[in-house]
């Protein structure tokens, strides 16, 4: 079990979460990866929901395609976090109901302003893209 819980918890901590930090989770429902939302929960401690009402240090952002549109839900998430912060995006994986395509997903993220870093798989269904508030303003000339 302990290299199980290592395999896990370093997971966890190479997406960027470190211990005890206030990791809002939005989008939570029933098909979610509960197994990974475990190992983050353990690592961090308890997940704050979507009602928290102080600046948290990470998201952890479930989205599916028929959510709405992304590009505003990772604005309202950078909202939530002081710059340079984790927002870790999960969606269903190619195939599986809800799959967000990767175009979607890079072009979401450039308009909210945020660095697209790495994609992983997180599970059976779901895969994480990690992204990153800016740590200072950029001033765009387009």
């Amino acid at each position: 079990m302990s290299a199980t819980a290592d395999h896990a918890e370093s997971l966890a901590a190479r997406l960027g979460f470190q211990s005890e930090q206030v990791v809002q989770e939005i989008g939570y429902d029933d098909d979610v990866d509960q197994e990974f939302r475990d190992l983050v929960e353990e690592l961090v401690g308890e997940l704050v929901d979507e009602d928290y009402d102080d600046v948290a240090d990470a998201v952890l952002l479930w989205f599916r395609e028929d959510d709405g549109d992304l590009t505003d839900a990772l604005v309202d998430a950078t909202e939530l976090v002081e710059d340079g912060a984790l927002i870790l995006l999960l969606t269903p994986k190619t195939g599986r109901d809800g799959y967000v395509e990767a175009s979607d997903i890079s072009e979401a993220a450039e308009t909210a302003g945020l660095s697209q870093t790495r994609s992983v798989s997180v599970g059976k269904e779901w895969a994480a893209t990690k992204l990153v508030t800016p740590k200072t303003a950029v001033k765009s000339k387009r």
